[in-house]
């Protein structure tokens, strides 16, 4: 019974935030700020534009609250907007690499399995940190979010088959990190 107390106390501080309700508009964005900070980290490495992006974005999540249809999780619907903006952003800046030729990058699904295992959060976030923002975008989009080649090369303007090389690349780039890592640290390097 308390979840779903919890449940309707959100939807009415939701509703009151569509009211343009200061007060709920605040208790929303304390509430989901730290999380939608980290997702506009995984693809902003600069974190003062990170936070840029993320308050650009909640004024979006404020303006179209109306839109908002109660149909899945309202935090999955912030993060959505939380990534397009991000998105935008790194369009805005003209990070993206365009291969637009395949065959400079050999997309192989099996070629990276990372041995992430001995890695923390934070190691796997400043490896992920160093790639090329075209890269890091497809990677974030592709490993972190769930989304497809097509929904990606939609999302960023892009051909399936760079979404697939920025991948492969990614994959690749990570995987050279990795070895670099544990040859310094076994002292072969």
């Amino acid at each position: 019974m308390k979840v779903i107390h919890l449940h309707r106390d959100e939807n009415k501080t939701i509703q009151q935030a569509i009211a343009h309700n200061r007060q709920a508009q605040r208790i929303l964005y304390e509430k989901y700020s730290p999380k939608m900070l980290s997702v506009c980290r995984q693809y902003i490495k600069d974190v003062q534009h990170a936070e840029d992006v993320m308050i650009t974005a909640f004024m979006k999540v404020f303006t179209n609250l109306n839109r908002y249809e109660n149909k899945g999780s309202f935090e999955g619907w912030i993060r959505k907007i939380m990534i397009h903006e991000c998105i935008d952003f790194l369009r805005v800046k003209k990070n993206f690499i365009s291969h637009n030729n395949i065959a400079e990058v050999v997309s192989n699904e099996q070629e990276a399995a990372l041995e992430t295992q001995e890695f923390s959060v934070d190691d796997i976030q400043y490896l992920i940190d160093n790639l090329p923002d075209g890269c890091q975008t497809v990677f974030n989009l592709y490993a972190i979010e769930g989304y497809k080649h097509q929904e990606i090369a939609k999302m960023l303007n892009i051909n399936e088959g760079t979404s697939k090389s920025q991948l492969a690349h990614a994959r690749k780039l990570l995987q050279n990190q990795i070895n670099q890592l544990k040859a310094n640290e076994n002292g072969t390097e």
